[in-house]
């Protein structure tokens, strides 16, 4: 199993450079796993104390269990991945079956935060995109699938994504086996990356 690690600052383009990269990949050999899926389970807590819940530094994530599935997964075994609910800010009954394939993406803004999981990536990318770019699309996806409002998430960026930003994900930039910059719309580092897999695979 090749595994590859994608991060980047919220809004950077992660999750279009992953698609794009699916897309020129065969489907039946790749899984991916959403950073996101695996924030902790706060379900204990009140949706008052969950709202307050810091989701950009690196203790709201569940690594231990992200860690366990990775391994399952290189053992050839299926997965039950958490789904988390930015609604309820809390994970939901329901889980999504993971089946072992031959590429494994793990994506989200912290996965360089773990030494752990940096030493399973064969390839670690960062997708680095401009501050201004990245609030202006974390505005529109917050409003239109979170339910947040404009002031809202602005509060937001600038009590709690901007810092953890400049703390936390940033730094991990240093990581990285490739730098992608403007995120998906970098036509030439996608075929670059697609070409780097299919090179590993055929090894």
């Amino acid at each position: 199993m090749i595994i590859i690690g994608i991060a980047g600052g919220t809004g950077s383009g992660k999750t279009t450079v992953v698609t794009k990269i699916a897309k020129n990949l065969p489907e039946e050999n790749l899984t991916i796993l959403p950073q996101d899926a695996y924030y902790k389970d706060n379900s204990a807590l009140t949706f008052d104390e969950r709202k307050k819940i810091n989701y950009d530094h690196p203790n709201s994530i569940d690594f231990d269990l992200l860690l366990k599935h990775i391994k399952s997964l290189q053992k050839g075994k299926e997965i039950h991945q958490p789904i988390y609910s930015y609604i309820t800010h809390s994970r939901s009954d329901d889980y999504k079956v993971v089946h072992p394939k031959e590429i494994l993406i793990v994506e989200g803004i912290l996965v360089f935060t773990s030494e752990q999981l940096r030493k399973l990536c064969d390839i670690k990318i960062f997708v680095h995109t401009d501050a201004d770019d990245r609030l202006i699309r974390r505005i529109r996806r917050d409003i239109t699938e979170r339910g947040r409002d404009v002031s809202e998430v602005l509060n937001r960026y600038e009590k709690t994504l901007k810092p953890m930003h400049n703390q936390f994900i940033e730094p991990t930039m240093k990581y990285a086996d490739m730098i992608v910059p403007i995120g998906g719309e970098n036509k030439v580092a996608i075929d670059i990356l697609v070409s780097m897999i299919k090179e590993k695979i055929g090894k």
